[in-house]
């Protein structure tokens, strides 16, 4: 295990790193979306939050929402673009939302977020659960939208170029663990060469050092899959090869809910939180550089 130093603000839940100029900035779970940023990917700092009070909508469809989720944040058409997720613990009655800006430098002239509203909703009568958003791209660089957590699994539907779902557009299924509940969460596809490569986060988060939480990942030729694993087993079967679990080091629980951002040397790292069992189960930032052989990822030792 070959854990980066961080230090500064690094409780975390849910976290997604991107790069403007030479700065990264750190997206997470939290009041307000809290971000934070970083001149060398160690050491972190709050920058702000993006939204001073709760956008109206939100409320209004998600009745007891507070914080917001898991978000995911591209750069397109000339704008920074955050996907987020709007519910309450143990419901399925969600939202992802999209807020936008030109800049993510709080400094800048240009800086000014503007709230999109709701790009998909679901609730009990919906055979997904809309949260755990990521937007994930194909060969011909067209967007598409991957969500879900329980309640059927993860699925897939293309977005327009202005960031929304293609209306009435198929809705495709990649993952689904056919348990009762079905814990698979947090997915995030990146490619690679030949392949897509799918990581979700399976079992039970946010019970600090009784999180049984785990990353596993397997891969596709398609965007759309089928994604299958080292055993050749389907991600719609219960599939997934484990890349870190809560036995992986003795320090740290419940390892889950995993991005993965590539630097401008080429380096790739998976980002996610883990629970610490020195600091009575705190949820903390974990940044571990990614490599792949024979076309499968590992985590790349010191």
């Amino acid at each position: 295990m070959a854990l980066m130093n961080l230090s500064g603000d690094i409780f975390a839940h849910d976290a997604t790193i991107v790069k403007e100029g030479k700065r990264y900035y750190r997206f997470q779970t939290g009041e307000g979306l809290p971000f934070f940023c970083s001149d060398n990917l160690q050491e972190w700092k709050l920058c702000g939050c993006v939204f001073p009070k709760n956008p109206l909508w939100s409320s209004h469809a998600i009745p007891g929402s507070t914080s917001f989720w898991a978000p995911d944040i591209v750069y397109r058409n000339g704008e920074w673009r955050v996907y987020y997720s709007v519910s309450t613990f143990g419901s399925q009655k969600s939202a992802i939302g999209l807020v936008v800006n030109k800049t993510l430098d709080p400094d800048s002239p240009d800086y000014a977020w503007t709230d999109l509203g709701s790009v998909i909703q679901s609730d009990d009568t919906s055979a997904f659960n809309a949260i755990d958003p990521q937007v994930a791209s194909d060969e011909k660089k067209n967007d598409f939208l991957l969500f879900g957590s329980f309640w059927g699994g993860l699925q897939m539907i293309p977005l327009t170029q202005e960031g929304f779902i293609v209306k009435d557009a198929p809705i495709t299924n990649i993952a689904n663990r056919h348990m009762e509940p079905d814990p698979v969460e947090g997915g995030y596809i990146f490619r690679k060469d030949n392949y897509y490569y799918l990581f979700a986060s399976y079992d039970f988060c946010c019970k600090g050092t009784a999180s049984t939480y785990r990353i596993v990942f397997g891969r596709s030729k398609n965007l759309l899959g089928p994604y299958c694993d080292q055993l050749g087993e389907s991600f719609l079967e219960n599939g997934g090869t484990n890349l870190r679990d809560g036995f992986s080091h003795e320090r740290w629980a419940g390892p889950g809910h995993n991005s993965i951002f590539q630097d401008d040397d080429g380096k790739i790292y998976l980002v996610y939180h883990a629970y610490d069992r020195e600091n009575e189960g705190r949820a903390t930032l974990q940044i571990e550089e990614l490599e792949f052989k024979n076309d499968w990822p590992c985590i790349k030792e010191a």
